[in-house]
């Protein structure tokens, strides 16, 4: 299969290589004065992967678009809007793509899916590539199990089966809406996951990983999805493997916001609770964790955040008490 990846980052470099290295004719793009590309560009490697020689790097977008069937963008979700502008100025109508992100768009409460549907890209040629695994141990030769989504059947089974091996196992998605949202949902629960590392609160993870996926369940369920996708590999899987790992970035960030110390990557679990916000109070559901992710990196205080953390978990167990699987 003809393949670009539009993005050359952290996932961006690895899929071009995972892809590569299993059989596909793989163009890698970045932006010519993004760091990222100038990395792969100058070095020939990243931090997570060698630039196999069979890849085409390139900062050409049109050259990228021409040549793929298939188009993967791992790129910020909040900027994939303003990307597809770009995307759409060429004819990509026979052209399939698989956004291999996680998040919701904060402007508009939109599903990545949608917003490609929205940018003019017909819903049956859109697929999501989700789930648990972290670079670091793929290129370990670690194995794992993800998902791939999509409203056509036909497309998802398709992509599973040509980009399934003994490092990757995938499965088919039954259900986008809970697929997307359960994917960008782990990151804002991976931000609490540090958050009590840093407190020293290690042992309230087993309850985290339980009431987050409920309360990511209820928002599903509303929004018009199946509430069981909140516990498929999508969901508490990845975001099993996030409140664990000292590979995640939205982990990472919320420890070190206990320490009042700066996390300089990228931490998608900050935006995507703002959009859960929104969603949570569109759609009338109950959110109480996002909520407090929220407040931990939005609010305003003068505070040191290890005492407004302190103060926002105290909050959720103050609540009222309630049925474990309230709706």
């Amino acid at each position: 299969m003809k393949i670009s990846v539009l993005g050359c980052g952290r996932w961006g470099s690895f899929i071009a290589w995972y892809l590569c290295n299993h059989g596909h004719d793989v163009y890698s793009w970045g932006p010519e004065d993004d760091y990222s590309y100038k990395v792969l560009r100058d070095t020939g490697k990243n931090e997570y992967v060698d630039l196999d020689s069979r890849i085409h790097l390139t900062c050409d977008l049109k050259e990228a678009i021409e040549h793929a069937e298939t188009i993967i963008i791992s790129i910020s979700s909040q900027g994939l809007r303003g990307f597809m502008k770009r995307i759409t100025e060429y004819d990509v109508s026979e052209k399939n793509f698989v956004l291999c992100m996680k998040g919701i768009e904060v402007s508009t409460g939109c599903r990545l899916s949608q917003v490609l549907t929205e940018s003019g890209i017909d819903s049956q040629k859109i697929a999501a590539w989700v789930g648990p695994g972290h670079i670091q141990a793929f290129t370990a030769g670690i194995p794992n199990c993800m998902v791939i989504d999509s409203a056509n059947p036909e497309l998802k089974v398709r992509l599973a089966n040509e980009f399934k091996s003994d490092l990757i196992r995938f499965y088919y998605g039954e259900d986008l809406i809970g697929t997307e949202l359960g994917a960008a949902a782990k990151n804002v629960m991976g931000i609490v996951a540090g958050v009590l590392d840093g407190c020293g609160y290690v042992a309230l993870k087993g309850s985290l990983m339980t009431r987050g996926a409920r309360e990511v369940a209820r928002l599903i369920k509303a929004m018009g999805g199946n509430e069981l996708s909140a516990y498929g590999l999508a969901h508490l899987g990845d975001y099993e493997a996030t409140l664990f790992s000292e590979f995640s970035h939205n982990r990472k960030y919320g420890e070190m916001l206990v320490q009042d110390a700066k996390f300089e990557k990228l931490a998608e679990g900050v935006a995507t609770a703002a959009a859960m916000k929104k969603l949570g109070e569109q759609y009338g559901v109950d959110l109480p964790i996002t909520n407090a992710v929220y407040e931990i990196c939005y609010g305003q205080s003068d505070e040191p955040y290890r005492d407004r953390c302190m103060k926002v978990l105290a909050k959720l167990f103050e609540r009222d008490t309630k049925s474990e699987f309230y709706s």
